[in-house]
């Protein structure tokens, strides 16, 4: 493991400050001055000032329904920052983003290896919300969304809608651009007055009232970890011999025996 690695870990710093200690010479490995790209291993002895940091803590996996106002940033200078709001004793810090007008489920951990896993757009992995919008929704709106649209100078990738009242619906998106449902409604002419996450790949939001958060089940942690893995390749179509050709085949073989014992027979 990286030594920046494992002293953002231990949850006393983040990655660059770590680095920033260790280019000033403030760590040390097996008392050895250590440097930029140091790997530790087992047993090795980390000293941070003269001081022994010690392992990486439990990893940490919690679930917030987050309220309207709170942002979802590690910046403690903020006000209303998502990790003072949840207070957690280890260094958590949001898988992904939900804006500060929105509300709903929002992972945090301090596992800083399943970040990157989860949000990558080739895993396809599920965000499901209920929005309302400031007027009717019509059959034209829900398929131009379905279909995608142009924000950001990129098409939105096809997505799963459906109407859930008048000026209500359900949408299930794989990607995260920002602000991403927001913008859509609004190039379509729609203003959206108020959006909440209720899924997040397996994790349900259900009766967690919002500003509450809870550990993660196993059940929970095992499929969500489990949803990042690649499913292993297809195997190469079989071709099976019809029956019509296996009938063929000892007649064919029986006609070739023929035709090699005519040429084997002497000249009369």
């Amino acid at each position: 493991m990286r030594l920046n690695k494992f002293i953002s870990e231990t949850g006393i710093c983040s990655r660059r400050e770590a680095d920033g200690w260790i280019a000033k010479g403030r760590v040390s490995i097996n008392g050895i001055k250590a440097e930029l790209g140091t790997q530790v291993g087992d047993g090795d002895e980390v000293m941070v000032d003269r001081q022994r940091i010690g392992a990486k803590p439990k990893s940490v996996y919690i679930m917030l329904n987050k309220p309207v106002g709170i942002t979802c940033t590690t910046e403690r200078h903020i006000h209303g920052n998502i990790i003072d709001f949840v207070g957690h004793a280890e260094r958590i810090f949001p898988v992904g983003r939900l804006d500060k007008d929105s509300e709903g489920l929002i992972l945090l951990t301090n596992n800083g290896d399943i970040i990157n896993q989860l949000l990558r757009s080739e895993n396809h992995h599920e965000k499901e919300y209920i929005v309302t919008v400031d007027k009717p929704v019509t059959e034209v709106f829900l398929k131009r969304m379905a279909g995608g649209v142009r924000i950001l100078d990129t098409m939105t990738k096809p997505c799963k809608i459906r109407p859930t009242g008048k000026c209500e619906f359900n949408i299930i998106l794989t990607q995260g651009l920002n602000r991403q449902i927001r913008r859509m409604c609004e190039l379509l002419g729609y203003t959206v007055l108020h959006l909440r996450r209720v899924r997040f790949v397996n994790l349900k939001l259900g009766a967690l009232k919002s500003g509450q958060w809870r550990n993660l089940t196993e059940a929970e942690l095992s499929k969500l970890m489990g949803s990042d893995k690649p499913r292993p390749p297809s195997p190469a179509p079989h071709s099976p011999v019809s029956p019509t050709t296996e009938r063929q085949l000892p007649r064919a073989r029986h006609q070739q025996a023929k035709q090699r014992q005519r040429k084997q027979l002497p000249k009369q």
